[in-house]
């Protein structure tokens, strides 16, 4: 895994980030929340999420300190491409409580 000096390359990101903030329409604070833990995964994108059962590579995990509303999280799912030393968006999304 990588350390600060090698980060991962962070892809379709802003793209998916985007539909989910049109679909959703999150108040401003949400949106840094979201925005600033996209930016940890260049860092360590294994961090607080778990591969998702029968998908080689797909991750899935809320995002911290995003629980909205009524019992809501924002939730996140990327590929991690290690050859590549990328991390590609695959989805935002609002699920309910609990996971």
């Amino acid at each position: 895994m990588p350390n600060g000096a090698n980060p991962w390359k962070l892809e379709n990101f802003a793209e998916r980030f985007d539909a989910w903030a049109d679909l959703e329409s999150p108040d401003g604070d949400l949106r840094c929340v979201v925005m600033a833990w996209v930016l940890t995964r260049g860092d360590d994108p294994y961090e607080g999420v778990r591969r998702e059962p029968d998908f080689e590579n797909l991750w899935f995990g809320a995002v911290p300190d995003s629980q909205h509303g009524s019992g809501h999280v924002v939730t996140c799912s990327y590929w991690i491409r290690e050859a590549s030393h990328t991390v590609y968006c695959d989805n935002f999304g609002t699920l309910s409580l609990p996971l």
